[in-house]
């Protein structure tokens, strides 16, 4: 993944905001509060995303949890006849929860639809929260929990965990 430079001035309320507006089941991402974003915000890497690029690609062993602030991505898994949309995933949301919990290969390949500004949390940087700050550690692994338990309840939704 190649990731554009972010633009000058990426804003952690910006994301709060933006998964407060959610319409989606993905709000779960609301169990942590602003005050908590806030400390979480030194653990995670802003990059923006181009349209039509790569965030990652179906099999890549990245661990990563994205949060998207704005825009939206496809979620797509490629088989013997091509790509097959499976999801879009918007501003508000989480993506790539499914190999951050089990540490398998990426199931599907996401791509931004449009520009899209999100926030990564690393595994590395979320071992260091563990160790600073475990309650807050704790708090994240339980909203991304919850965003897995929900997308996979919901069949529609069940495509988008990556």
């Amino acid at each position: 993944m190649n990731a554009m430079p972010p633009p000058a001035r990426f804003d952690i309320q910006d994301l709060v905001q933006a998964i407060s507006a959610s319409k989606v089941d993905d709000q779960l991402l609301l169990q942590l509060t602003p005050a908590q974003w806030e400390v979480l915000t030194p653990y995670l890497q802003p990059l923006a995303l181009a349209a039509g690029q790569v965030l990652f690609k179906q099999g890549a062993a990245d661990r990563t949890l994205y949060f998207v602030e704005s825009g939206n991505l496809s979620v797509h898994y490629e088989d013997e006849q091509g790509e097959v949309r499976l999801a879009i995933v918007s501003a508000g949301s989480a993506v790539g929860e499914g190999s951050f919990f089990s540490r398998a290969p990426r199931s599907a390949t996401v791509q931004a639809g449009m520009p899209a500004r999100l926030w990564s949390l690393s595994p590395l940087r979320f071992g260091e929260l563990t160790h600073r700050r475990p309650e807050l550690a704790l708090a994240v692994a339980m909203a991304a929990g919850a965003v897995v338990s929900k997308r996979m309840v919901n069949r529609r939704r069940r495509d988008a965990t990556t």
